[in-house]
């Protein structure tokens, strides 16, 4: 059976805008046309079709020949109370499917054939036996193309993921970075070549990496193309392994960009990988010895599942010896990979919690092996090199364990306690949580909060508030949202959905944003009564504010945040740990302001002005026109009492909309656009190298365009040039928009705009001796104060008194405000239209309109499986923080790369500690 379908080869850049920004239109091409298989809808199972839905592959198929047990409810977000004892694939379809429809999910619930592999790019096994995993292994690895396999499980708080993507995987991208630039300062004659750069930004070279050379001046030899090595890679200077004594001697410019090199991978089957595992990724330092246990321990559980038929019992010290005497023979038969100590504790804790899946594992898991899978179809980022190994046993509570106390009570959590308790179970119930945002990070700690319990008990209260609402481009990893709930509040939607998934949960969903305007709401008698709190914010700013607040009232905070691939998690406990603002980042390099507006030598630089350029004439003069038009007196004695440069710019721009640019008709819009192009690319440009010529020098006699920056060339307006055509079109629309005037239909025939555009007369420009461009980098604004403000501001009020006589009754205009979102609204249209023509007149490279969008539109790439694994990392650390009586070595601070893929776990810095006198 399969349900779905409409599977559409063009990419919804609406919706997968953020994903779009960490994968690339090439690598969503081939998610679309993969179709993956996922044997085994336990919880972590569900985790990984989730994630690969959202992402938008061509088809996923649940395979399961078992029952849904009440077992499975404390794992599995797809299962309920009233599936018990249906198939788990067909009672996983149908809330699976509501997350994507363009994916084609089917179902397969008999016998797996080796043969039925053939139709799939990506198999994934999470409840397999050795045995049959060689058996499909081989077949996978031997077909023609290989078939990427899989074999991943979570047993309590133990997992493993092995891959085999065949005997020969390329991989196209390493790490998903852009390639790395930098701007020439000077290359020398030499063997080898010495290359400095100018000190603007850092290089971020390696030895051994190959780039190229462009636009040099003098050594022309270097823009043939050809990639070359380097060595001695330095932050702002590299060798060339190259002889250049014989090249012409360098004169100016150049850019040297790295190349990125594919990768090929050459896999063992899982046959030869299980005897010879080769090395294992580490997660966790202080758990160096774990991993090769850990390859012994999963061999020997899988020797006493096919040996007893059943999973050990949780608290049976005879089935934990069992499996320590299983794992010894196994160990005494490995030879070279022996292990000395076999940690018999480690290995009773692996046997009594083996039979359970929990959520934070498979949360943690699904994000991880849902990326391996992406990377499998699409050959973008590294792939996990055959085995990982992974545990949390320290998530374990400090109290030794009463064997009587992990059997099951017949409830949803039965899986859970069997892992750590009944006494833990009721502190999870009994907790009240507060957690800060819905967004993505929300939606996952909601369910994972439901599948655990938390907050579930008599006792138990969550909160969680967030101020936003629900956007399209929010439900390719915003899970608990569907199309039917866009423009609706984000938390009062989460809280139902996540009430669905445990109806238990008591939840109380606000809309307010915390911070000291809310205080109020959020007050003391609150923050006292709170448990924990867990943050899933997008802003370092309401991190700090919410820090503060718990450092202030003493309670955990359990943070975390995400950046693409990578994702970080940081625990902050009383007493224990460093608080969240303890140590900060550095902040961004924000680009001077005249490099932005004169000398730009990126498209980030163009698209930064575009930004700025777009608001200033569509948001913030007509909201200027409108705050002089709604009140003369006040706003003329404002300005007056300012008296500075910024007043007399706001009253130029007031004075210059409702006068010279005034627009009544579409075609004094469209004089205005074609006006503006002539200023921007032209005029301003001409202006500009007439006041610096390209021969000019600074005062300390160097020449004025050395690198960085770029010298100019002013632009030749052309009907015939599409892209003139479209900044005119954008331009004109929206300047339309600001004063009320209706938009024709025929303003979207090419032939019909040229026409309007030719009748218009564009006066000739002379460059002016005497005008000032700022060239300070430190320069803050670029306003020049006149001897004389208050007189010029005097002069253009009267100028504006009279204007105002000849405006409508009631005249109004109307401010725009920056949508990125919205497609069809034309401002992405002129921003990029607005950078890509001032990339023109600098030769910088263009951009299309989307990753125009990404940059202007301050775009944070995201994606569901960093966002889950996430999550799954803080619920692990969250039995301990309810638990209450771990230590700080027991806390785990985490930062993760599924690109590389990198997994960093610490123990969290202790507090700055201070003696005052003996205390």
């Amino acid at each position: 059976m399969a349900l779905g379908g409409a599977n559409y080869t063009e990419i919804d850049e609406d919706l997968h805008s953020r994903q779009l920004a960490v994968y690339g239109r090439e690598t969503m091409r081939r998610l679309f046309a993969s179709n993956i298989l996922i044997s085994g809808m336990q919880g972590l199972g569900a985790e990984i079709a989730k994630n690969l839905i959202l992402a938008g592959v061509k088809s996923v198929t649940l395979h399961d020949e078992g029952a849904v047990e009440l077992w499975d409810l404390s794992s599995n977000f797809v299962f309920s109370e009233t599936d018990v004892g249906k198939n788990r694939a067909l009672a996983s379809v149908q809330k699976l499917q509501e997350l994507n429809n363009a994916v084609i999910i089917s179902t397969l619930t008999t016998k797996l054939t080796k043969e039925q592999l053939s139709n799939f790019q990506a198999v994934v096994f999470t409840d397999i036996s050795f045995e049959k995993a060689i058996e499909f292994d081989d077949y996978c690895h031997n077909y023609n193309p290989p078939i990427s396999f899989i074999k991943a499980e979570v047993r309590g708080l133990f997992g493993s993921i092995f891959c085999d993507f065949g005997p020969e995987f390329t991989v196209v991208d390493v790490d998903g970075e852009d390639p790395h630039t930098g701007i020439i300062a000077s290359i020398s004659n030499d063997n080898p070549a010495f290359v400095s750069c100018v000190d603007d930004e850092r290089l971020e070279f390696q030895d051994g990496d190959l780039v190229v050379f462009s636009e040099v001046h003098g050594m022309t030899e270097l823009n043939d193309g050809k990639p070359r090595k380097i060595k001695s890679a330095r932050p702002y200077s590299f060798t060339l392994e190259e002889d250049t004594t014989k090249f012409g001697t360098y004169i100016k410019g150049g850019i040297v960009t790295q190349v990125k090199q594919p990768k090929v991978l050459n896999f063992k089957p899982l046959r030869e990988a299980l005897k010879d595992p080769g090395e294992f990724l580490l997660s966790d330092f202080s758990k160096f010895d774990h991993p090769p246990l850990l390859h012994i321990a999963f061999q020997a559980l899988d020797k006493f599942v096919s040996d007893l038929g059943r999973f050990p019992v949780a608290g049976s010290e005879e089935d934990a010896n069992k499996l320590i005497s299983i794992a010894g023979n196994i160990n005494e038969r490995v030879g070279d990979g022996k292990v000395e100590d076999i940690n018999p504790k480690l290995l009773r804790n692996f046997a009594f919690g083996a039979r359970a899946v929990l959520n934070p594992m498979a949360a943690m898991f699904g994000g991880v092996v849902g990326q391996e899978v992406v990377k499998a179809c699409s050959g973008k980022f590294h792939p996990l090199f055959e085995f990982f190994y992974f545990d949390s046993v320290e998530s374990l509570p400090t109290e030794p364990l009463d064997p009587s106390d992990l059997k099951p009570l017949n409830t949803r959590y039965d899986a859970q306690i069997s892992v750590f308790g009944s006494k833990l179970q009721k502190k999870l119930e009994d907790a009240k949580v507060f957690i800060v945002g819905s967004g993505a990070l929300g939606c996952e700690f909601l369910k994972n909060i439901a599948l655990m319990g938390v907050s579930c008990g008599v006792q138990g209260k969550l909160t969680i508030t967030d101020d936003d609402v629900i956007e399209k481009s929010n439900l390719s990893r915003q899970f608990l949202f569907r199309d039917w709930n866009i423009g609706q509040a984000k938390s009062t939607v989460a809280a139902s959905a996540a009430a669905s998934i445990n109806s238990h949960l008591n939840i109380e969903a606000l809309q307010n944003r915390v911070g000291p305007e809310t205080e109020n709401v959020f007050d003391d008698t609150f923050w006292e009564n709170l448990t924990v709190i867990i943050n899933a914010l997008d802003n370092v700013n309401a991190r700090l504010y919410i820090d503060q607040r718990c450092l202030y009232f003493q309670k955990p905070l359990l943070e975390s945040g995400t950046l693409g691939a990578k994702c970080n998690t940081q625990m902050v406990i009383p007493h224990l740990t460093e608080n969240y603002g303890a140590s900060r980042d550095p902040p961004e390099k924000q680009a001077p302001m005249c490099t932005v507006h004169s000398f730009p030598h990126n498209i980030d630089h163009c698209l930064t002005w575009a930004r700025s350029e777009f608001e200033g004439l569509l948001e913030k003069t007509p909201a200027e026109v409108n705050a002089y038009l709604s009140n003369p007196v006040e706003y003329k004695t404002a300005q007056r009492n300012a008296g500075d440069a910024q007043a007399r710019d706001n009253l130029e721009q007031v004075l210059e909309c409702l006068e010279k640019e005034k627009c009544e008709t579409f075609q004094d819009c469209i004089a205005w656009a074609r006006l503006r192009f002539e200023d921007y690319f032209v005029n301003r440009v001409k202006q500009l190298i007439y006041t610096f010529p390209e021969d000019a020098a600074t005062s300390t006699g160097a020449p004025f365009w050395s690198a960085p920056k770029r010298f100019p060339q002013p632009l030749q307006f052309s009907v015939a040039d599409p892209s003139h055509l479209q900044f005119v079109m954008a331009a004109s629309i929206l300047r339309a928009e600001t004063f009320g005037i209706p938009i024709p239909d025929w303003i979207e025939h090419p032939k019909m705009l040229a026409e309007a555009i030719e009748k218009l007369i564009v006066p000739d420009f002379e460059p002016k001796k005497d005008v000032k461009i700022v060239t300070d980098e430190k320069a803050t604004t670029l306003s020049v104060a006149s001897i004389d403000d208050a007189a010029v501001i005097d002069e253009l009020i009267f100028k504006l008194e009279l204007c105002t006589k000849n405006l409508p009754l009631g005249f109004k205009m109307k401010p725009i405000q920056f949508e990125k979102d919205d497609d069809t609204n034309y401002h992405m249209d002129l921003i990029a239209g607005l950078a890509n023509m001032r990339a023109r007149n600098y030769s910088i490279p263009e951009v299309d309109k989307l990753k125009a969008k990404f940059i202007a539109g301050r775009i944070i790439p995201a994606i569901a499986t960093s966002t889950a694994m996430a999550t799954g990392l803080v619920c692990l650390e969250l039995y301990k923080a309810l638990d209450g009586g771990h230590k700080l070595e027991d806390y785990r601070n985490t930062f993760a790369n599924l690109a590389l893929p990198l997994f960093s776990m610490a123990e969290p810095v202790p507090p700055k500690t201070i003696k005052h006198g003996d205390m």
